[in-house]
């Protein structure tokens, strides 16, 4: 079991910035996949950004430009920091993991944080 804490949600004005992180702990095997989603109030959730091991990060087309991923796989965080915020940005941000155990067989699991509140006023 993979357990996740988020921080850095919060209040900001349209055009301001905020930063969140995640850290996982718990029985880990190989983590392949650490990124955010985000859900809007009537919405369904919608990657925001997410980066494979060993591969480049991917990006909603809707915050490209604006906002960078990045993680530590020595410490098994990951980062989003999110500048030029818009009132569209609100939303529930979600840290996602993929962990992977090779043997004896490949087992994906899926992992959630609980979800931090972002709001951007206009």
């Amino acid at each position: 079991q993979v357990h996740l804490v988020e921080s850095g949600g919060g209040l900001v004005q349209a055009g301001g910035s905020l930063r969140l992180s995640c850290a996982a702990s718990g029985r880990i095997f190989s983590i392949n996949t650490m990124g955010w989603y985000r859900q809007a109030p009537g919405k369904q959730r919608e990657l925001v950004a997410a980066i494979i091991s060993g591969g480049s990060p991917n990006y909603a087309d809707s915050v490209k430009g604006r906002f960078t991923i990045s993680r530590d796989n020595a410490k098994n965080t990951v980062n989003l920091q999110m500048n030029s915020l818009k009132p569209e940005d609100t939303a529930v941000y979600y840290c996602y993991v993929k962990d992977v155990r090779i043997a004896p067989f490949r087992v994906e699991y899926d992992y959630w944080g609980q979800g931090t509140q972002v709001t951007v006023s206009s």
